[in-house]
């Protein structure tokens, strides 16, 4: 069986993973589908962006996306990325999470997917092959998760507030511009806001603009553009709520020589 780029290709594998490779340039977007696998979205290389109905998600090198069955995503490329997907049947292990969600790769997990990818399609079903897959999925219940997302609200007006604002973060449209785009008064809007999302809207607004900012470091932004880019005036304040929300300086995740080789394979 010949190797595919085209996750449809990988539902139907008579194996319990199946592994996609590619590559995409920087600004790839991949619209709204759906897969009957569950689906492990992992980039060796650049930033994954993957939006639900309910949370937009986003994985940095070593960290990876989990996607139940059937649920619909879309998803963005911020950076060239190299993926490495993994399409996992239902039946195979039917007790991994059923929420989408980030995760941590640790080295072990990250050299497992690499290796699955260079196996055959059609892998052996005892052995070592076999055996790389079930550790594979051992992991994936372990696995670590992190809060790097934004929740999305069921509201459709509200939605679509979300869905402006997450394609431009920098934008400073005040509250009650919003809240008349949404057709709401001020206080509905803020209130069912908070009931949909669990936060405010500023504190949504400023998750985003964070989370954003993060996936432009990461792909080789220096902190201080990154700040403007997202809509901070000053580095040195945005350094600040950076520290408070992700317990370390944006400098820990910039993209320096040594670590932008050791992401590329």
């Amino acid at each position: 069986m010949q190797r595919s780029k085209k996750g449809i290709d990988y539902q139907y594998v008579p194996r319990p993973i199946a592994v996609l490779t590619d590559e995409y340039p920087s600004g790839f977007h991949d619209p709204l589908h759906s897969h009957p696998r569950a689906q492990l979205v992992y980039a060796i290389s650049g930033v994954t962006i993957l939006t639900t109905q309910n949370a937009s998600y986003v994985a940095l090198p070593q960290r990876a996306i989990w996607v139940p069955p059937g649920v619909e995503h879309e998803v963005f490329c911020r950076g060239r990325v190299q993926i490495r997907t993994l399409y996992i049947s239902p039946e195979a292990a039917p007790d991994l999470p059923q929420s989408c969600h980030v995760f941590e790769v640790s080295n072990l997990l990250r050299e497992l997917i690499i290796a699955a990818a260079e196996l055959p399609i059609e892998y052996s079903l005892e052995g070592t092959e076999a055996h790389i897959m079930a550790l594979i999925l051992d992991m994936i219940r372990a696995a670590p998760r992190i809060p790097l997302f934004v929740p999305m609200p069921a509201n459709k007006r509200l939605a679509h507030v979300c869905s402006t604002i997450l394609a431009d973060p920098a934008q400073d449209t005040p509250l009650d511009e919003w809240a008349d785009a949404a057709a709401m008064g001020r206080r509905t809007f803020t209130r069912t806001f908070r009931r949909e999302t669990g936060m405010s809207f500023e504190t949504w607004r400023r998750q985003v603009r964070l989370i954003d900012a993060l996936s432009r470091i990461a792909t080789g932004h220096s902190v201080a553009s990154a700040a403007l880019d997202v809509g901070y005036n000053s580095p040195s304040a945005f350094a600040a709520v950076f520290r408070r929300t992700f317990g370390a300086p944006p400098t820990h995740y910039a993209v320096t020589e040594s670590t932008q080789g050791s992401q590329i394979s």
